[in-house]
């Protein structure tokens, strides 16, 4: 009887599905690696920016709160950017001919705002409000990272869906009392589970309906 197959075939047959196997996890694990990667959420890039802004020295060294600059993060879906009123209310004072500060001056002189690059950014597709959070008592840093502490600002967190719902689905961690909402420094008790759920209680937080799919999407 005629051997169709060479002794060897077998082993090699075992090797190409052994490495088709491996070629195939290792491209998964590969494109999962890739989209969480830096290049594409984009964490850790700092921008080129009009005026180099520094959170470390204002909101950091200086002490500013995040809703001097921010005003319509208690009361609105954005944060909001500044107006350069709000930004000569001392640089009118102090810096007044620095070169580095020549586009503020400008933007006052001609009325027309500074273009600056956002860094916190989501899709459209996803239904995000700043006044909502701020008043469940989720804190600045919870999102945005020790901010107080870049000289030049970038995106600590990736704002993956799955970043939103490792929050969603536990965010009681996370809560804090309201005067405490933009102090990066703050610290929770020694039982920061019990201190947050009585602040979902009080605040009515719907624990059992945050991840669902109309929450983000709408």
């Amino acid at each position: 009887m005629t051997q169709i197959f060479s002794p060897v075939a077998d082993t090699w047959l075992r090797l190409f599905l052994l490495g088709s196997a491996a070629v195939l996890v290792g491209g998964t694990v590969g494109i999962i690696g890739f989209a969480r990667s830096a290049y594409i959420t984009s964490t850790e890039v700092r921008p080129a920016q009009p005026v180099p802004f520094s959170h470390r020295h204002h909101a950091g060294e200086l002490g500013i709160d995040c809703r001097y600059c921010h005003s319509g993060v208690e009361t609105g879906p954005q944060a909001g950017l500044p107006p350069t009123e709000t930004c000569m209310t001392c640089h009118s004072e102090i810096w007044t001919n620095s070169t580095m500060l020549a586009p503020v001056r400008q933007s006052l002189a001609s009325n027309t705002p500074i273009q600056w690059t956002r860094v916190a950014k989501l899709p459209d597709y996803v239904f995000f409000r700043h006044d909502v959070h701020i008043a469940k008592g989720v804190g600045c840093v919870s999102c945005h990272g020790r901010i107080d502490k870049m000289a030049l600002t970038y995106r600590e967190n990736s704002f993956t869906m799955d970043f939103c719902l490792d929050c969603h689905r536990d965010p009681v961690p996370q809560l804090r009392p309201q005067d405490r909402i933009a102090d990066m420094t703050w610290k929770p008790s020694a039982d920061a589970r019990a201190a947050g759920a009585a602040i979902a209680a009080h605040e009515g937080v719907r624990l059992g309906e945050l991840t669902h799919c109309y929450v983000c999407h709408r």
